[in-house]
């Protein structure tokens, strides 16, 4: 297919993560070798993965559980990816829970499409009650008894006990412990028409603005604040610190293996379609 010439339209979450990996990419601190983008558009994830259904945007954070809807359509970049060990969805209550009859509990989820929705349903697929909410609602629906428990995901993983809220599982520990793998959460796809040299521009445009914000992260803070949902900087600093890793400049062999698998589950379980495109752009 022939590269498009116009701007690339972009968006991202308002996350720690992701603000501090498009910080350099977003305001003119590296080059941009053959690629224009237009300012980009600051969204709930789960927007984003509603907008990709849409074919809305050419380049876009997308949890791993939207990315297995739209492989006909979306490809995944090697770099931008939150994907790692240790900082999976966690499932949260106001005390120990039962979980034994899932049938009867009322679970909150961060939206359909989420990586932590499919997550939760792999886990405990007799849950038929779940409830769709912004992630950022989840903790005080659970507080308020709105509902039995809920997955969250993001800030609130360093934030619930303040609420008085107990983990009743770790999801992405379930994961790695089944698995062997670390957990898929999201990742930059970018739509297949852009084709393979744009796209390999792109890439590396991500990579260098995320090595650029790790030789200056005090410089990022600011636009991190900005859009931050919790402000405290301890834990701005332990978000990023958690979710851009080694697997964010880089998939590699492991990052590659582990969302094939998170997806194959997913598609085993009846929640994802089949498709017979690579993950990755490869003949477009």
């Amino acid at each position: 297919m022939k590269p498009l010439t116009r701007p690339v339209t972009i968006g991202y979450s308002p996350c720690p993560n992701d603000t501090f990996i498009f910080y350099a990419l977003t305001h003119g601190k590296i080059d941009l070798p053959g690629v224009e983008f237009v300012d980009p558009l600051l969204e709930d994830v789960e927007t984003l993965n509603g907008w990709a259904l849409e074919h809305r945007l050419d380049v876009s954070k997308l949890s791993f559980h939207a990315l297995g809807h739209v492989l006909d359509e979306y490809c995944v970049l090697s770099s931008g990816s939150a994907l790692g060990r240790s900082c999976g969805p966690l499932l949260v209550a106001r005390r120990p829970l039962d979980l034994s009859s899932p049938s009867r509990c009322k679970i909150a989820i961060p939206g359909r499409l989420t990586t932590a929705a499919l997550l939760f349903r792999l886990f405990l697929p007799g849950c038929l009650e779940l409830v769709e909410m912004r992630f950022d609602t989840i903790m005080n629906a659970v507080q308020q008894g709105e509902v039995d428990a809920g997955v969250i995901i993001h800030e609130s993983r360093f934030t619930y006990q303040q609420m008085g809220l107990v983990c009743l599982q770790d999801l992405g520990q379930w994961w790695e412990q089944t698995t062997g793998y670390p957990i898929p959460l999201g990742c930059i796809a970018a739509r297949r028409s852009l084709g393979r040299e744009q796209i390999a521009a792109i890439d590396q445009t991500i990579r260098a603005s995320i090595d650029w914000a790790s030789a200056h992260p005090e410089q990022c803070l600011p636009y991190i604040r900005e859009h931050a949902q919790e402000l405290e900087d301890r834990v701005v600093q332990d978000h990023i610190g958690l979710y851009v890793n080694d697997f964010s400049r880089e998939l590699g062999v492991e990052g590659m293996d582990a969302i094939a698998a998170f997806l194959e589950r997913g598609r085993s379980a009846g929640i994802l379609p089949y498709s017979c495109q690579d993950l990755q752009c490869g003949s477009e």
